[in-house]
């Protein structure tokens, strides 16, 4: 079996991921240092796919800030690939600490792939995001888009995805994956994980859970003046399992020795008020919202492109918007203060 390496592999992305790879029959190496997620995540993946599943995750505690750590599982272990889902992942905290995502993001991707190239392991799927595409020039956007990063966050992601094509460049025998995607939402099918915020949610699915229970009284629509269809933003919402199958299909792609970048979504946007009527219709609860000010650097419309994802990695989504809200509302009943 393949020892894979996943960098914040107890995280909402990394461990629906993690369920599917399993599956596949490959060996899983997480690193995590648990900052911003639960090690209960690894007792739910042990529920959903069995002890003997099971068995073949190796959990390494570890701060990817500290290299030595991030050498001992590569000392330990042949490693074949990474998925490199680990950072920080706020938009609004990179904003008032930008100097905290230059250091943590950037550092702790040099120093994987400093240890990669040490082990000869150079195969490389990196969790990039569509926010590198700032307020796009045209849509759907797809990867030939113009690059036009609006915060910190973003810049980050840029800026990693810079140095894989300069090292791509240097050291042609690297395969790197760059996965550019939009709005992931919803949940693993059993109920079992999903997204867990800590505190007030940034992200609008978890915030709309959150109003569904009545644990936030209402929310906030940034804006009803848009140029759309009801005058909320629109977004190109992707479901949580669709976006995990994507990155298998990546992990595949740079085995058979193909790098490339790609945009993940369905191609189709929604609007806000669009997703919490949807959302009603799947928890039968009503979601209170006001209207606010727009927000500064909020854009009207965004939605993907996915052809070359579909084309080239032969993947494409197939979950609906019922499917995310549906698994979503599942999640957030069975785990009402999420992982505790």
């Amino acid at each position: 079996m393949s020892n894979i390496v996943i960098t914040g592999g107890c995280g909402y992305i990394g461990s629906h991921t993690i369920i599917l790879l399993l599956e596949e029959g490959y060996t899983i190496h997480i690193i995590d240092n648990l900052s911003n997620s639960s090690p209960i995540v690894l007792d739910r993946i042990r529920d959903i796919v069995g002890i003997k599943l099971f068995s073949h995750i190796i959990f390494h505690y570890c701060d990817m800030m500290d290299k030595n750590s991030v050498e001992k599982v590569f000392d330990s272990y042949v490693i074949d690939s990474v998925i490199h889902f680990a950072g920080l992942k706020s938009v609004g905290e990179s904003v008032k600490n930008p100097l905290l995502y230059y250091k943590t993001n950037l550092i702790t991707t040099l120093i994987l792939l400093e240890v990669m190239k040490k082990h000869k392991c150079k195969s490389l799927v990196f969790s990039s995001s569509a926010t590198v595409y700032g307020d796009p020039e045209y849509i759907p956007v797809n990867e030939e888009c113009k690059i036009q990063v609006t915060n910190p966050y973003g810049r980050t992601k840029y800026m990693i995805e810079e140095i894989l094509t300069d090292l791509k460049f240097s050291e042609p025998e690297w395969n790197i994956c760059i996965l550019r995607y939009f709005n992931p939402i919803g949940a693993h099918s059993s109920g079992l994980i999903g997204e867990n915020p800590i505190g007030i949610p940034n992200n609008i699915m978890p915030y709309l859970q959150q109003v569904a229970i009545g644990r936030i009284p209402f929310i906030t629509i940034f804006g009803n003046d848009w140029p759309t269809i009801d005058g909320t933003g629109v977004r190109d919402y992707l479901h949580i399992v669709d976006l995990a199958n994507a990155h298998i299909c990546a992990l595949k792609y740079i085995q058979n020795n193909k790098s490339g970048t790609f945009n993940l979504g369905t191609g189709k946007g929604y609007s806000v008020l669009e997703l919490i009527k949807a959302f009603e219709e799947a928890s039968g609860k009503s979601i209170p919202y006001k209207i606010g000010k727009r927000r500064q650097g909020d854009i009207a419309m965004v939605y993907a492109d996915p052809s070359e994802a579909n084309n080239k990695l032969g993947w494409k989504a197939k979950k609906t918007l019922k499917d995310m809200c549906e698994d979503a509302w599942r999640w957030q009943m069975n785990n009402p203060t999420g992982f505790m």
